[in-house]
């Protein structure tokens, strides 16, 4: 559907590259639909990844062996996701986009869902690992990051979560739509473009499980809903408030993980993107560009490697789970990096490094 109209003035323009992977442009203000051809001789890519059930933990491990090969850390005259031009084709046929949305070449996750299978007297559960992966470009300028972009491309940025939170969400066999940003080396990015991805996942995630576990204990034990109780807590307590709208709070978490870790929760609870309002659409990309540049002003040490994170509610479980943006930054120190070493990485056990406490105070020092 070319040219089809999201939401005014957006504007939403489906194509397909070389290989019959799906492209999304979106577009504020556009004159026309953009109809660029992809002329790169691409061959169509079958599905290599597969899912398998740990028989311990419950916990669901892709397998994707074929990503080994996926594009890694080009120079920028060759980065795969800035448009093409003077004769260099790339990921996007146009020779300009605002935010661009592509199938990725090298997914994780590809296909419709096929019925397990099981091995070992029904220890061993497994499947094709069905599902989707899109990679997002935020902008066609290369040596930008999401902290440059305006209010306005910001929420552009979201519009386009939010269209393909539903579209993802709504085919066959998928049970949670996960959207991304990892930014820096040091987090292992392999394209420096600004750019994050959205997982379509065949599975609830099982740190989302766990939410959805301990969601309904309290909902047992009390009989409120357990993120509106944490959220008017940490409003309540104050100390940990990183900065506040009529719509959005910015906390660092009771139990941070990380060094750097907020929490963007809108005030009224939703489940997933798509049940957002217009005023909370409209405050979110003030909110969200200053926490990103706080971040950076951080260390003194320029561009702050982050993840940043859109927990969603899965499918079935939209009434308990809240919508909730995780931020959150490897770096603990100018010259000192958070490694996930034996405790966290062998037993998932987090030691932080810096309380919570001082990290919102840290990065309420650093507004502008």
């Amino acid at each position: 559907m070319p040219g089809t109209t999201l939401t005014q003035p957006t504007v939403r323009t489906v194509t397909t590259l070389a290989d019959d992977r799906q492209l999304i442009y979106y577009d504020r203000g556009a004159a026309a639909p953009r109809t660029a051809v992809d002329e790169r001789p691409l061959d169509a890519q079958a599905p290599g990844s597969q899912i398998r059930l740990d028989p311990a933990t419950g916990d669901w491990v892709t397998i994707a062996a074929h990503r080994q090969a996926r594009t890694y850390q080009p120079p920028a005259e060759e980065c795969p996701l800035c448009p093409s031009r003077d004769g260099r084709h790339s990921e996007i046929p146009a020779e300009d986009y605002q935010v661009a949305v592509f199938e990725n070449r090298f997914p994780s996750l590809a296909g419709p869902p096929v019925a397990l299978t099981g091995e070992a007297g029904g220890l061993w559960a497994s499947g094709p690992g069905a599902g989707r992966c899109e990679v997002v470009c935020f902008t066609a300028d290369h040596d930008a990051s999401f902290a440059d972009l305006t209010p306005e491309r910001a929420r552009l940025v979201l519009d386009a979560w939010t269209d393909r939170t539903a579209e993802l969400s709504a085919l066959p066999g998928i049970e949670q739509v996960y959207c991304f940003e990892n930014r820096g080396a040091e987090i292992g990015v392999t394209l420096a473009h600004p750019h994050g991805q959205i997982y379509a996942f065949p599975f609830t995630t099982p740190r989302t499980a766990r939410m959805a576990a301990r969601a309904a204990e309290h909902r047992a034990a009390t009989g409120r809903n357990l993120f509106d109780d944490l959220l008017a807590a940490e409003r309540a307590h104050g100390d940990r408030i990183v900065l506040a709208g009529e719509h959005w709070t910015a906390f660092v978490p009771f139990a941070a993980r990380w060094p750097y870790e907020v929490h963007l929760q809108p005030h009224r609870r939703v489940p997933d993107l798509t049940a957002l309002d217009e005023p909370q659409r409209a405050e979110f990309p003030l909110l969200y560009l200053e926490l990103l540049r706080r971040f950076d002003r951080l260390f003194g040490t320029g561009r702050t490697p982050y993840i940043s994170a859109w927990h969603q509610a899965p499918a079935g479980q939209r009434d308990e789970l809240a919508l909730h943006l995780e931020l959150f930054t490897i770096r603990r120190a100018a010259d000192k990096l958070k490694y996930l070493a034996g405790v966290e990485s062998g037993m998932d056990a987090f030691v932080n490094d810096i309380t919570p406490e001082d990290a919102a105070r840290r990065l309420r020092e650093v507004a502008a």
